[in-house]
């Protein structure tokens, strides 16, 4: 492959981020537009950032390579990934808004009343961030060295190199403009490429090669045979990206930057549209390198499909042209998903773990900028070194293992804290230990120990299943056991969660 081409597309995308990020530094002036952007962005810009950062590794990548290995199963990850919007709209999307918190510990604290709850919560969140950086640097170098030859560790530190500089920069506001504009950089990427291998797939009227037959590729609930139990596996797998979507700090951290609750549905409404829009695309990819790519070589992965495929379906000079759009777009759902979760690491660090410490260290006085810097490093510094030192699981897979440690800890919070007057501190610090160490345990045995034959491990690889009615269960009995322990200003907390913003506005 002509590896010019690639490195132009990749430089031109890290650029252009850049760019669009310092723009957003002129806007940045106050700590509410460091970490909401002011709560003035528009439903359909905020949807576009969203999408931006939502798109990550996985999908971009990921997707397309589990469709080509396991089949027309996971085509249940796309489902799942724009299901869980539904369940965040329905359940939380407006409470969270009106909720007036910065981040998910702010609204932790605001409701439970506990300090205590508040740093359970901003240690998950720092955890689950960081998880969920791991595929996106890894899928960084991966690419980069698919497309360039380049060294495994350098993919990964350019993407984390631009991210600082935009996060630490402009905060939210220059996110936002950042990954509105990624979304489409990313769909025009994946759909521009697809279009036309299609067409050289029909080309001359005449259908191309078939592909060829496999009853594993094409049966149902065949594509998670390889964890044993693949219908336990199959629901397990949905469950967790349905309910994780509410727990991933990244997503949540955009519902504070809307005017009001109002806004904040229709966010999620247009969210749902532009999601759908991209997953019919990498499953298209999938299917064609069944045709084209029936064999990967020896220690090729298959996350670098996508990457591939143009190159062996149509003539050198537009293989590689089509090769590095693709790497370009890859690169650009790297950078914008890597920048909303530093986005959230980084406001939950400097909130809770760095500017007050530091300042007793030291005597001095840290302003809003001065300390969210600071922690943007920290929050890619720790991701980076990490993801040199595991093994890629596959892209796709991480990131599910994110989901399932997600929806086992702040998916109960957010449902009972929204919606249940009877949730107690004590529950919640329950529920948030339980489902956080069972969840993180089997994600982490998963990670390091490889798999696991039979039921256990079904059950460790994909915990959702369990390890989320486990953590529902405790915080309500726990509660239910500690009436004692509900905080005093509940009933005032909850009106404020369910109270239109347009009724507060006149009464006012």
């Amino acid at each position: 492959m002509n590896t010019a081409y690639g490195v132009v597309a990749i430089a031109l995308v890290c650029l252009v981020t850049l760019a669009v990020g310092s723009f957003g530094l002129r806007l940045s002036r106050t700590t509410s537009d460091f970490y909401v952007a002011g709560r003035t962005v528009t439903p359909y810009r905020n949807a576009s950032a969203i999408g931006g950062e939502y798109l990550s590794a996985a999908s971009f990548l990921g997707i397309a390579g589990l469709v080509y290995t396991n089949g027309l199963d996971m085509l249940w990850f796309p489902v799942g990934y724009t299901v869980g919007y539904v369940v965040l709209l329905v359940l939380v999307a407006a409470p969270l808004r009106r909720s007036g918190a910065y981040t998910l510990p702010d609204f932790a604290e605001a409701r439970l009343e506990s300090l205590a709850i508040r740093r359970l919560s901003t240690i998950l969140v720092v955890g689950i961030g960081w998880l969920y950086l791991l595929p996106q640097l890894q899928g960084a170098s991966l690419a980069l060295e698919a497309v360039t030859g380049a060294p495994g560790w350098l993919g990964g530190l350019v993407v984390a190199v631009v991210v600082v500089a935009n996060v630490a920069a402009g905060g939210m506001r220059s996110i936002t403009l950042v990954q509105a504009l990624q979304y489409w950089v990313k769909l025009t990427a994946i759909a521009v490429p697809a279009f036309v291998l299609l067409g050289a797939w029909f080309s001359d009227g005449a259908p191309g090669p078939a592909i060829a037959r496999d009853t594993r590729w094409e049966e149902p609930l065949n594509g998670l045979a390889g964890q044993g139990h693949p219908v336990y596996a199959t629901y397990s797998l949905l469950l967790a990206l349905a309910l994780g979507t509410m727990g991933l700090p990244h997503v949540l951290v955009r519902f504070y930057t809307n005017p009001d609750g109002r806004a904040a549905r229709r966010t999620t409404l247009t969210v749902v549209a532009l999601l759908g829009t991209f997953y019919l695309f990498p499953p298209l990819y999938g299917l064609l390198g069944r045709v084209y790519l029936p064999q990967l070589p020896d220690g090729v992965a298959a996350d670098t499909l996508v990457l591939r495929l143009p190159m062996a379906m149509v003539s050198d000079g537009l293989g590689q042209v089509l090769a590095a759009v693709l790497a370009g777009g890859a690169f650009a759902a790297f950078l914008s998903t890597a920048s909303g979760l530093t986005m959230s690491v980084a406001g939950v660090i400097d909130q809770d773990l760095l500017r007050r410490r530091l300042g007793r260290l030291t005597g001095e006085d840290f302003s809003a900028a001065q300390g969210f810097r600071l922690a943007t490093v920290l929050a890619v510094v720790v991701p980076y070194v990490a993801s040199r030192v595991v093994e890629p699981v596959g892209l796709a897979t991480m990131v599910s293992l994110a989901f399932a440690v997600a929806a086992s800890t702040f998916c109960p919070l957010l449902v009972l804290g929204s919606w249940w007057r009877g949730l107690s501190t004590s529950g919640a610090a329950a529920g948030l230990v339980v489902g956080g160490t069972l969840a993180t345990a089997a994600v982490g045995i998963t990670v390091l120990a490889g798999p696991v034959p039979g039921w256990p491990g079904a059950l460790l690889g994909q915990p959702a299943a369990w390890s989320i009615p486990l953590a529902f269960a405790v915080s309500v009995i726990v509660s239910l056991a500690t009436p004692g322990r509900i905080p005093r200003h509940t009933a005032r907390t909850m009106v404020r969660l369910h109270t239109p913003e347009d009724l507060v506005l006149e009464r006012g």
